[in-house]
């Protein structure tokens, strides 16, 4: 008969990090720690896995917004159009993915549990400095991937309640990181995203108008960037967008999203560029 009893391991007094914790117990089941097979007349691994696109987060008084489109493209194929690349990490933090969307999923969910798993060991929560640096620690470990074409490029973004302000951390294949001011993007339509954010960014949003100029900026990337997906109007299929502040992390209802995309694509219809900053800091036309 066997024994009932927990391994010996998992009685000891606790690291507090959930993922050395797996190093050192189950190193294989570690993302990073996978071996791919070789791959066949030279082909890239990366050429083979979907692919999540394009990220953004901005800012407002009060808080910090994070959303991302919904297509996923393996190569020149739209392998989804309805991808979640937009997770809550615990309650006062989420990530948002680009990259190989399979792996970046999973490591997403080895955050949230090294978060849990951290209050839970400790009896606190992680500081924003301290989230932001053990998801570096993850990406770190996913380098021999990212070489292998298999990269996983988040975008982090909370409310840190020691300072009263939103925050966004962006880091590269590496697992350096680097804080951001007001907004940033990432993901393959990110340069156009930043574009329209420089543009219709202001430091005085408030939460409705941060989330407008947040789907407008998606909007303008997929305008330009086949990989990154713009409102599906016949599927109804619209941008994840989180939003942050001192009483937590939510969804937004995807009504709401919706009602937000059709004013923008009515706007749209007008002028296809989209809302032009006005000169000397006023309002967006």
């Amino acid at each position: 008969m066997s024994d009932p009893r927990l391994p010996a391991a998992y009685l000891q007094p606790g690291m507090s990090s959930f993922s050395d914790f797996l190093a050192d117990q189950a190193p294989d089941l570690l993302p990073g720690r996978r071996v791919l097979p070789q791959g066949s007349e030279g082909r890239h691994a990366g050429d083979l896995a979907p692919h999540g696109t394009t990220i953004v987060a901005a800012t407002f008084p009060g808080g910090v917004v994070l959303a991302g489109d919904r297509r996923a493209t393996m190569g020149n194929v739209i392998a989804q159009r309805d991808i979640e690349k937009v997770f809550p990490a615990d309650e006062y933090s989420a990530v948002g993915i680009a990259g190989a969307a399979g792996l970046a999923v999973e490591m997403v969910r080895l955050f949230q549990t090294e978060l849990e798993h951290y209050e839970k060991i400790e009896g606190s929560t992680l500081s924003m400095d301290g989230k932001a640096n053990r998801l570096s620690a993850l990406i770190r470990n996913n380098l021999g991937m990212a070489m292998q074409g298999l990269a996983v490029v988040p975008l982090f973004a909370g409310y840190d309640l020691r300072v009263d302000q939103g925050r966004i951390f962006s880091y590269d294949v590496t697992g350096g990181r680097y804080e951001e001011t007001a907004f940033h993007s990432v993901g393959s339509g990110s340069l156009f995203a930043r574009g329209s954010l420089k543009k219709l960014y202001r430091d005085d949003l408030d939460v409705t108008t941060c989330v407008e100029v947040v789907v407008q900026a998606l909007y303008d990337a997929a305008d330009d960037d086949s990989a990154t997906g713009g409102p599906d109007l016949t599927r109804r299929i619209f941008p994840v967008v989180q939003v942050i502040t001192a009483e937590g992390g939510h969804r937004m209802p995807d009504a709401e999203v919706a009602a937000i995309a059709d004013r923008i694509i009515t706007g749209r219809m007008i002028r296809p560029d989209g809302p032009a900053a006005a000169l000397g800091g006023g309002l967006p036309a």
